[in-house]
């Protein structure tokens, strides 16, 4: 059973693979106002959804967040705040990085990421990892040195995006028995409020063309409220660190597409690199069937 939040994970990781189809054509926009109108398109389509839809969820969620302790309630609002500034912050700064550094230097970005969310889930969480998936993350830190040589500058916005994403997964496991739709919709509106005042300093003239507005429409619900959502639902069934290594398949498709789309100068370092991540992948999912069925003999 667990396969299938395998495959809701990996069906958000191939999808945000894909971003740059989307994002690319919007190069000529300020980072900001993307950034702006995707969350703000996100909220609207996500309260009306649940306004209209949603209204026995929402007075079931209230109900058990009253009763639930003070300290539990108290926790829960902190950590939603967080992981509202924390993917406000990760959006931004990958939305730059694609159009002003590099889709490569994007797709490093989620080359760290599951790294850190490993680490982060070891020591925030308490996962632990069978040898072979150790093995697995050390091939991963040995390919991301490789692709960080001569690549320093990059490297920096890189762990940025990468550390602002893995903080956020790594607290999304703290939310047990949490409506996942309203829980994302909590997040985007305080992230829109959070927002809102740099609104009018920070964006540029209002977009009067219909392709923008087409393609912020797509990014909002096929690249955003789509994946994240999945990406909610998998946490329901694997750990963080599992989640990570899948988080994989983003950057090798971007690797890809940056190297046959966009003709982006490749390394044979870098084809390397890239080769390691994907047999460290395998192992680690192999380690974690071994580890899933050594669990069920011990039970």
């Amino acid at each position: 059973m667990r396969y299938k939040y395998y495959l809701a994970a990996a069906t958000a990781f191939t999808i945000w693979g894909l971003f740059s189809f989307v994002l690319k054509p919007l190069h000529e926009y300020p980072s900001p106002d993307i950034l702006f109108y995707r969350i703000f398109c996100c909220v609207v389509l996500m309260v009306v959804t649940n306004l209209l839809f949603r209204r026995k969820n929402i007075i079931e969620t209230r109900e058990n967040f009253i009763q639930l302790p003070p300290k539990t309630r108290t926790n829960l609002i902190a950590l939603t705040f967080i992981s509202s500034i924390l993917l406000s912050g990760n959006w931004f700064f990958f939305i730059y990085v694609m159009n002003h550094i590099s889709v490569k230097s994007a797709s490093f970005a989620y080359l760290v990421c599951p790294l850190l969310t490993t680490v982060l889930a070891f020591f925030i969480l308490k996962e632990r990892l069978s040898k072979l998936q150790w093995l697995s993350v050390f091939m991963s830190f040995v390919s991301c040195i490789l692709l960080s040589l001569n690549n320093f500058d990059d490297v920096f916005y890189s762990i940025v995006v990468a550390a602002t994403y893995a903080f956020y997964l790594v607290i999304q496991k703290k939310f047990t028995g949490v409506d996942k739709f309203l829980l994302l919709s909590v997040q985007l509106i305080i992230t829109s409020i959070i927002l809102l005042p740099f609104y009018p300093i920070y964006s540029g003239p209002l977009p009067t063309e219909i392709s923008f507005y087409t393609y912020i429409l797509i990014i909002a619900i096929g690249f955003t409220i789509v994946p994240m959502l999945l990406n909610l639902y998998a946490l329901k069934g694997i750990s963080s660190s599992t989640l990570g290594i899948l988080l994989y398949i983003n950057p090798v498709i971007g690797f890809l597409l940056a190297a046959f789309y966009y003709h982006e100068e490749i390394s044979g370092m870098q084809i390397v690199a890239y080769c390691i991540i994907i047999v460290s992948i395998a192992i680690f999912n192999i380690g974690s069937y071994l580890k899933s069925k050594t669990n069920q003999t011990l039970n």
